[in-house]
């Protein structure tokens, strides 16, 4: 490996290339997220409408008509899941390529980062919810919101909060 991968692949990358990797290492979790989310949407809480557009796409199952509060609470419950199991690939990743780990003991990190990930997904789950119930957006439109708002959250507070900097 050259030196100058190395220095990238660092964790005193220039805080661009930070960025950069935080968005690739993201992009990973939010992958696992997604195929969790779209497992639980077509299958144990049926979600899709047949207008969603990543639906069919996927030839994914249509869930008929709901509700638009049926459908924001079995949205709420696929998210749940998701969550939590991306959020252990985002946790990994991070301290692997994007930040440096050890500012607080590692229970203490680990804690903070599903806690700040925990309020980021109330406020990215609450944004889905009034587009699906207020402004009728497709599900998966309404969590492309969620995902932007948990983006822009978790890194400034990951950044300068729970790792080393």
């Amino acid at each position: 490996m050259t030196r100058h991968l190395r220095r990238l692949l660092s964790h005193d990358a220039h805080p661009l290339v930070q960025f950069i990797k935080y968005g690739i290492s993201g992009g990973i979790a939010t992958g696992s997220n997604l195929v969790i989310l779209y497992v639980l949407a077509s299958w144990v809480w049926p979600c899709l409408t047949a207008d969603d557009r990543i639906r069919g796409l996927l030839s994914l199952p249509d869930a008929g008509a709901l509700a638009p509060d049926v459908r924001a609470t079995r949205a709420f419950l696929c998210n749940v899941p998701a969550f939590l199991l991306s959020n252990g690939v985002a946790y990994v990743m991070n301290i692997l390529f994007v930040f440096k780990p050890g500012r607080h003991p590692w229970f203490i990190e680990v804690g903070l980062f599903y806690l700040v990930s925990g309020l980021s997904f109330g406020v990215g789950v609450g944004l889905q919810s009034v587009l699906i119930r207020y402004l009728q957006l497709t599900t998966s439109a309404a969590f492309g919101a969620n995902i932007l708002s948990a983006l822009l959250i978790n890194f400034a507070v990951r950044k300068y909060l729970i790792f080393k900097r």
